[in-house]
C-alpha cells in the first residue's frame, strides 16, 4: 500500500520506529473518518443501550394485556399506542429489540466461529476443500428463508432454536469468504517459509493465514447481524420463529397485520426499529469495507 509504505520510509529515515500499536492508531484514526462508520456504528450503540436498558425506559410491562386501552393511538400515555390486547407499542419495541439484537448478534458469532473454522481448513487443505465445499453448495443452494423455515419446522419454535437455524443458514457464506482468502494467501512467500521451517498446517492456517482475514470477516459479520435480525423478524411474522408471547420486532409487526387499517401504527414502529437496525448494519459494514479493502482506500 503506497501510503503506508510511505509513513514507515519517513518514519524511518526520521528515527522513529514504526510499532504495531502506531498502526492500529492510524487504522483506528481512519475507520474514525470514514462517515458511514460513524453515522452507522452511532445509530447500532443507541440500539444496543436501548436494548440493555429496556426495563429502565421501557413505560408498561411489555407482556401485561390492558384489554380497557386497547387499540389507542399514539399519545400522552402511550407514546407509541396500543395494540389489540391493549398492550404498549412503545415498551414491546424496547423489549423486542434484545430479542432481534440477541439473535442477530449470536448468530454472526457462531456464524463467524464456524465459518473461519471451515475456511481455514478448506483453503488450507486442498484434499478436504472439495468436500466441505460441496456441502457448503449444498446449503447455498437452498433460499435462506426457506431453509430457515425448514430447519424451525424440525427444531421447534425458540430464541435459541432460531439463532441455530440462522446459523446454519448463513454458515456458507462466511465459511466460503475464509476460504477464497485462504487461497490467495496460502502461496505467499512467508506461508510457504513457515512450511519449509517445519511448522504444522494448523498453526500455520491460524497464525500466519487467520490474520490476514479479519478485515474481510468483521464487514461480513456486519453483514451477517443485519440479515439474520430481518430473518428472525421474518420468521416471527410467518408465525415459525420466536413464541409469540415473547416480544420481538417480527411478533409485533405480525400481530398488527390484522389491524393494519385502523391501528397502523402497531405495525409501523417495530417496523421502523427493524428498518433502523438494518440500515445502521449497512451503513457500519459499507464503512469498514471501504476502509479495510486497500483497493477502495481513496487517502
Amino acid at each position: 500500500m503506497p501510503d503506508s509504505l510511505a509513513v514507515n520510509e519517513s518514519a524511518m529515515l526520521a528515527g522513529t520506529p514504526v510499532t504495531a500499536a502506531g498502526a492500529r492508531a492510524r487504522l483506528v484514526r481512519r475507520i474514525l473518518k470514514n462517515r458511514n462508520v460513524v453515522i452507522g456504528g452511532s445509530v447500532f450503540l443507541l440500539l444496543v443501550l436501548v436494548a440493555l436498558f429496556a426495563d429502565a425506559l421501557s413505560p408498561y410491562n411489555p407482556t401485561r394485556l390492558y384489554p380497557g386501552q386497547r387499540l389507542k393511538p399514539p399519545g400522552a400515555q402511550n407514546l407509541l399506542g396500543t395494540d389489540e390486547f391493549g398492550r404498549d407499542i412503545a415498551s414491546l419495541v424496547l423489549h423486542g429489540s434484545r430479542v432481534s439484537l440477541l439473535v442477530g448478534g449470536v448468530t454472526m458469532i457462531l456464524t463467524s466461529l464456524g465459518g473461519v473454522a471451515i475456511g481455514l481448513i478448506a483453503g488450507y487443505y486442498r484434499r478436504l476443500d472439495l468436500v466441505i465445499m460441496r456441502v457448503m453448495d449444498g446449503l447455498m443452494a437452498f433460499p435462506a428463508i426457506l431453509l430457515a423455515i425448514a430447519l424451525m419446522a424440525v427444531r421447534g419454535p425458540g430464541v435459541w432454536n432460531v439463532i441455530v437455524s440462522l446459523s446454519i443458514v448463513y454458515l456458507p457464506r462466511t465459511a466460503m469468504l475464509i476460504r477464497s482468502t485462504a487461497l490467495s494467501v496460502r502461496e505467499l512467500d512467508y506461508v510457504l517459509a513457515a512450511q519449509a521451517l517445519g511448522r504444522g498446517g494448523l498453526g500455520i492456517a491460524f497464525r500466519h493465514i487467520l490474520p490476514n482475514c479479519m478485515g474481510p470477516l468483521l464487514v461480513q459479520g456486519t453483514f451477517i447481524f443485519a440479515y439474520a435480525v430481518l430473518a428472525e423478524a421474518i420468521l416471527g411474522f410467518l408465525g415459525v420463529g420466536v413464541p409469540p408471547y415473547v416480544p420481538s420486532w417480527g411478533n409485533v409487526i405480525a400481530s398488527g397485520k390484522n389491524v393494519i387499517r385502523e391501528a397502523f401504527w402497531v405495525s409501523a414502529f417495530p417496523g421502523l426499529a427493524l428498518t433502523l437496525a438494518g440500515l445502521s448494519l449497512n451503513l457500519l459494514g459499507d464503512g469498514l469495507r471501504d476502509t479495510l479493502d486497500p483497493r477502495l482506500r481513496r487517502e
